[in-house]
Formats: C-alpha cells, structure tokens, sequence
C-alpha cells in the first residue's frame, strides 16, 4: 500500500508545499546563478527514472562553461566555482528537482538518477535500483554520499528497493538533513564531484 499509492501521495504534497514555502528562495538563487554563472539558470540533463525510461532533471547550475584553447570543456575541477561548491555542499542546487518529484519523475526518496550512458554498464543486480522512481535523496546518500564506492552505493541503491518502507524513508530524510548540515560525503577523495562509473 505505502508503495503503490502513499509514497506518491505525500511526494506531491510535500513536494508542492515545497515549492511553495521556497518560491523566496528560489527567485534569489536563480539571481545569484545568473550574475555569478550566467545563463542557463537551469541545468537540464537526461536521466533514467523508474523503469529505465528517460527524462530531464533540473537543477540550479553549479559550474561555468569554461573551455580549453580546442574549444572542449575544462574539467569539472576548473569549472566548478566557490559558489558553485557552496551550492552544492548545501544542497541548495538540488531545489528544482522538487518539480520533477511534482511531475512524477521523480520521488522525494529513491536511489539518485545516474547519467544515460551508464545504463549499460549494470550488471544484473545494480540494474535493480531502476525498480522505483529515483529520488532527491537515498540510503546511498546519508551513508557517505560521493565519498564511497560506486559498488557500495549501489549495494545501498538496492537495498532500498528491496526493503522500501515508510519507516525507511522517514530514516533516509532525517538522515539526509544531518548529512547536509555537516555537508558530509559532498566530494569522492579524488573528485571534486564523483569519478565516472565505469562499470
């Protein structure tokens, strides 16, 4: 029952009262973006959702379009600006995800959606943590977030699935406010965000 029906009943509430609540917060960040990021405002990528069906994920940007003299894109380290870090260690850039958990996109909790190009790198277990709608936060996320392996973060991806409650999810969002008042796990310790899965 909380699977099937609840869960999505209180992402649209909560996800509503979301925005609502933060429109302020909105507004000045997406200021802040454009005077110290320029444009887009919105960063938009495809992402695999429930069932491995693809849509776009919104975020406040993080990094500048910084290239290199071929016209290629510096890496995320030389991209990735002090606010852009201050953005991310608060989470803060995670905000419009909130209108794709509206949408159905997404969930408030769920194993995060990963880039396309990785779908085919699962193996037949990882592949798994496509069983639910992905979400704004997850177990993966207030157990070391960027800061742990790629394989011990899927483990937590499909431990979720396999064992999703409501008891769980409240866990996972008390969890996911200590993890990003103590801004743990933001960075890998050799990334200044998270390596490339490769599989």
């Amino acid at each position: 029952m909380y699977r099937r029906y609840i869960k999505r009943i209180l992402d649209i509430v909560i996800s509503l009262c979301g925005i609502i609540v933060l429109s302020p917060v909105y507004l000045i960040l997406a200021v802040l973006v454009r005077i110290k990021l320029g444009t887009p405002v919105i960063f938009k990528q495809e992402r695999p959702g429930k069932g491995e069906k693809i849509f776009y994920l919104y975020k406040f940007r993080s990094m500048d379009n910084r290239c290199n003299e071929k016209g290629e894109l510096l890496p995320d380290e030389a991209r990735l600006t002090p606010f852009g870090k201050k953005l991310r260690s608060t989470s803060l850039d995670e905000l419009p995800e909130l209108f794709n958990i509206l949408r159905g996109d997404m969930s408030l909790i769920g194993p995060r959606p990963l880039l396309v190009r990785y779908l085919p790198r699962y193996n037949e277990r990882q592949r798994h943590r496509h069983d639910v709608r992905p979400g704004l936060t997850g177990l993966a996320q207030i157990n070391g977030r960027n800061a742990i392996t790629w394989e011990r973060k899927f483990e937590y991806d499909v431990e979720y699935v396999e064992h999703l409650t409501f008891g769980m999810d409240v866990r996972i969002f008390f969890g996911t406010v200590r993890a990003v008042l103590k801004h743990e796990g933001i960075n890998s310790e050799t990334s200044a965000t998270m390596e490339e899965f490769m599989g």
